[in-house]
């Protein structure tokens, strides 16, 4: 195999410099000199992460394919900690980015799998208010393009970052409790009959009856012409009332001063 580097970074003081290599190792260099310092040995697959810690010129963090995280004390050419990112069921997840925190007493880690892993001192109670699992329900919507070749959402027709917000689920789609859903900015003030989930029965195409979140209809019910789902009409009517203000306001510019006297004033 003929070696590649896949990644580099230079260390707090720009004394040492740190290079991963493709046969799965990190190597430590003399900055001035060139010369090789030290093999790090601990990565069983390619590593695409290193991060040097912001203020302690010792410390350097890498991360990999292989689900390994580790802390390194470059100086010495020895192992601090170490981490491995198994998920349940699953294997273990890759690791593709890691940032410290300015205060280098914390750092997180994002995987294959969708993850955010948060690292450091002190008590997670903080962390405990938030649901495990976090997507947006227009995460997987499917997009087209009109006819300037611009992104719009396929349902609302609308540019995706115009579009409102959107509501928190799980990884299965089931919209979260009204208290989360409230963590979204621009759903603070929402009445709570536009954030509670809503439970209904569907038949599979093999017969069987389960129970459904309404708003996560298949491709099945769409074929057969099924009601929408409630999510998809509570998006499309705020969809509408965002059109209509944006409407007004368009109005309301429009019949302003037309001889640069002032400004029209938005209600």
């Amino acid at each position: 195999m003929k070696p590649k580097v896949t990644m580099i970074a230079w260390n707090q003081n720009d004394n040492y410099v740190v290079t991963a290599v493709n046969n799965h190792l990190l190597k430590v260099w003399n900055s001035s000199t060139g010369q090789l310092l030290h093999d790090l040995v601990g990565h069983a697959d390619e590593v695409f992460v290193l991060e040097t810690h912001p203020f302690d010129s010792r410390i350097m963090l890498s991360a990999g394919h292989d689900g390994n995280i580790f802390i390194w004390d470059i100086t010495k050419g020895t192992k601090t900690k170490h981490y491995f990112n198994m998920i349940e069921g699953q294997g273990h997840g890759a690791v593709f980015d890691c940032k410290f925190s300015p205060d280098g007493q914390h750092f997180a880690c994002t995987d294959s799998h969708g993850h955010l892993l948060i690292f450091g001192f002190g008590c997670s109670r903080p962390y405990e208010k938030i649901p495990d699992q976090m997507f947006f329900h227009t995460d997987y919507r499917p997009l087209i393009r009109d006819s300037n070749n611009y992104v719009l959402d396929e349902q609302t027709q609308q540019a995706p970052h115009l579009m409102p917000p959107p509501f928190l689920v799980d990884v299965d789609g089931n919209p979260h409790p009204t208290k989360y859903q409230r963590l979204v900015p621009g759903r603070e003030n929402c009445a709570d009959e536009h954030l509670i989930p809503q439970l209904g029965y569907v038949a599979t195409s093999d017969g069987e009856v389960v129970e459904q979140v309404i708003g996560q209809q298949t491709v099945d019910q769409d074929e057969q012409g099924l009601e929408p789902s409630i999510l998809d009409g509570m998006i499309r009517q705020l969809q509408l009332q965002q059109d209509l203000r944006t409407g007004a306001d368009q109005e309301s510019a429009s019949s302003g001063p037309q001889n640069g006297e002032g400004t029209p004033r938005r209600g």
